[in-house]
């Protein structure tokens, strides 16, 4: 049988069973003595001890698994089913083409899912008597619940790269779970012109994929008089485009074809337009006097002994004004007039202003960027010029009462980075404090005001400024030139086009409606003469296949046929009818009648199935078409939009209900 190990037989020994064993009168060490009963018996005894141990061993293990059971696996595995419950979206939510494949999907993630532990995100609005199978088809609330329930992948489910080849030219790296692949939203967006975000909000995370970038602004019934399309929602001061506000014009300069800078009709009566509209859609502003020569006791505070006000009474005006005296020369701290202001929330500054050579008004700025700036506003007739900290607008001697206006932070923004590429900030900062005003030089001032807009006197610069320059011809020359296309001969500059004309008759259609001057009007008159005159004699008229009449933006040859710009030299045309006798008016008509048989005939021709075109060049170059940008596709839906409320022919509205839906990645059907 063998003897026990040592160790073993040690411990046995120890116990009081051995002591027999281990006396004299069993012969201690002889064979007979190991031979006992006694010893016999050892064997059985460590098995029992060695069955205790392992039972001891099992009762331990066996309530351990129970503890994790309950404490981890149940409550995980509850989550699980909850989640899984969320992933089984109705197919009557979806288009019958993605039933299926939907389908597909919520199986293999219910599968994949289902012993995998799944930490459920809370939802706003979450409640146990709602019912979690419920879509929302206006919002994809399906897509949002799928994504809200998902915390993190499970353990059971891993991703591996995978090359992916693109088109047989190219590789990218993508991600492959199962019988899925991803590819990178960074390759998504440009292959297919899309975007998508990250946001953040309603407590957990969400991707939000846009087919375009297009806005689309719900439509009101037209009239003549009222907002002009969706221009409230323009602002022309923020383009990147706009160099600067002319001093002595009141209205933008332009960069866009070429950066020295150039007074462009087209923008400038978009300008006008925009304030326009939003005079009649934005709530009242809030205005604070600073001085209008009416109350008691001088606002101004002299800074050198030479520097004086008074209030007098002028006889052109009827009513007193204050008149300013101080040393001329250079603007600087430490002489002229000032009155303290301590203002953030009023950026536009107004003005009435009879004012002599060397003669400047400052304004005292103060920003978390550049801290201390000063505008100045002089009369010389040099336009925008920035040293340092100083911004100098020439606004010229004005001899004649006359009224300015300026958005001061459009001024500072435009002044401190006008040679730049792109303002720094394209937002008005509530930072931006207005300190003091400073009067240096001689002259008269009255209604001095700063407001949150003044719109309407912005609107009257733009117009103002198209009855100055409007030439012999009735047009508005545009001073740059233009190549629209290589196979194209060049626009030199003095061309015409007939968005420029369109436009400017809407401005000036409303400025005349607003005051019922003759001169506004009779402007308005004289600008349709172009829309008569050929493209290749100088004018604006275009025929396709010498039967339909169109209007050029760009009077090319061959011709372009570009939708938008036609548009607006129809809305112009309808805008001037409108506001005439039918007598005075008559010519008008006719053009616009012209011009609406051939949107009528040629519209189609600008639909792709997916989205619109730009102009017709394809036609007349023989060459790819010229797509819309998401953008001018927008503007195509507003101008139709419009079109429709002054036009009964369902081919309006069709039209825009399709583009809408070009939008939002529909298309048109396949044969």
């Amino acid at each position: 049988m063998g003897f026990p190990p040592n160790g073993y037989g040690r411990h046995l020994g120890d116990g009081p069973c051995c002591k027999h064993d281990r006396s004299p009168s069993n012969g201690g060490g002889s064979i007979s003595g190991l031979l006992s009963s006694s010893t016999l018996r050892v064997p059985l005894r460590m098995r029992l001890v060695n069955l205790r141990f392992w039972i001891r061993a099992c009762i331990l293990v066996v309530a351990s698994s129970t503890l994790f059971t309950f404490i981890v696996l149940l409550p995980c595995r509850t989550i699980n089913t909850v989640d899984v419950r969320d992933l089984q979206i109705s197919s009557q939510a979806l288009p019958e083409s993605q039933q299926h494949h939907t389908e597909n999907i919520a199986s293999n993630r219910i599968n994949e899912y289902n012993n995998s532990p799944v930490r459920k995100k809370p939802r706003t609005g979450d409640s146990k008597s709602k019912n979690r199978n419920s879509v929302d088809t206006s919002n994809h609330q399906h897509l949002e619940d799928l994504i809200a329930n998902i915390d993190q992948r499970p353990q059971s489910v891993r991703y591996k790269e995978i090359e992916c080849l693109i088109n047989g030219d190219y590789s990218i790296v993508g991600r492959r779970e199962g019988s899925e692949v991803y590819l990178p939203f960074s390759f998504v967006s440009k292959y297919f012109e899309v975007e998508g975000s990250i946001a953040s909000y309603d407590g957990y995370e969400r991707f939000e994929w846009h087919h375009s970038n297009a806005r689309i602004h719900k439509p009101v019934p037209y009239r003549h008089d009222g907002p002009f399309m969706s221009f409230a929602h323009y602002s022309v001061e923020n383009r990147d485009r706009v160099k600067y506000f002319s001093g002595t014009e009141g209205v933008p300069i332009s960069t866009q074809w070429d950066s020295q800078g150039y007074f462009y009709p087209i923008q400038i009566a978009q300008f006008g337009l925009s304030h326009y509209s939003k005079n009649l859609t934005e709530q009242d502003p809030n205005v604070l006097v600073v001085d209008n020569g009416e109350g008691e006791g001088s606002k101004w505070r002299a800074e050198d002994s030479a520097s004086s006000t008074s209030v007098i009474y002028d006889s052109t005006r009827h009513s007193n004004v204050i008149e300013f005296k101080s040393q001329a020369g250079k603007p600087s701290y430490g002489h002229g007039v000032s009155v303290s202001i301590n203002e953030r929330s009023l950026p536009v500054l107004s003005f009435d202003l009879l004012m002599f050579r060397n003669s400047t008004i400052t304004v005292v700025m103060q920003t978390e960027e550049s801290g201390i700036v000063n505008l100045h506003y002089t009369s010389h007739i040099e336009e925008c010029t920035h040293r340092g900290s100083n911004v100098f607008y020439g606004i010229g001697p004005a001899y004649k009462w006359r009224t300015i206006t300026r958005d001061l932070i459009t001024d500072l923004r435009k002044g401190m980075n006008y040679k730049e590429k792109q303002p720094k900030t394209k937002k008005k900062s509530r930072t931006t404090k207005i300190l003091k005003i400073f009067l240096q030089g001689k002259g008269r001032i009255d209604n001095i005001t700063l407001s949150s807009s003044n719109h309407m006197n912005q609107f009257f610069d733009a117009a103002d400024w198209l009855v100055r320059h409007q030439d012999e011809k009735g047009g508005w020359p545009i001073m740059v030139n233009r190549n629209v296309d290589s196979d194209m001969d060049e626009l030199k500059a003095n061309w015409y086009s007939a968005m420029a004309q369109g436009q400017a008759i809407s401005t000036l259609v409303r400025a005349y409606e607003r005051t019922k001057i003759q001169g506004y009007l009779n402007s308005a008159l004289r600008a349709i003469e172009l829309y008569k005159v050929p493209s290749s004699e100088g004018g604006v008229q275009a025929r396709f296949m010498d039967k339909y009449t169109w209007y050029e933006e760009y009077p090319t040859n061959p011709s372009s046929f570009v939708l938008n710009g036609f548009i607006y030299s129809l809305i112009g045309l309808y805008d001037l009818k409108s506001s005439t006798s039918q007598e005075e008016g008559r010519e008008a008509a006719r053009l616009f009648q012209d011009g609406m048989r051939s949107l009528k005939a040629l519209l189609p021709m600008f639909d792709t199935g997916s989205g619109s075109i730009y102009d017709l060049r394809h036609v007349t170059l023989g060459k790819a078409p010229n797509l819309a940008r998401w953008d001018y596709h927008a503007t195509h839906i507003s101008q139709l939009q419009l079109i429709a409320t002054i036009d009964s022919d369902p081919l309006f509205q069709r039209t825009v209900d399709r583009w809408i839906g070009y939008i939002k990645g529909k298309r048109a059907k396949h044969n």
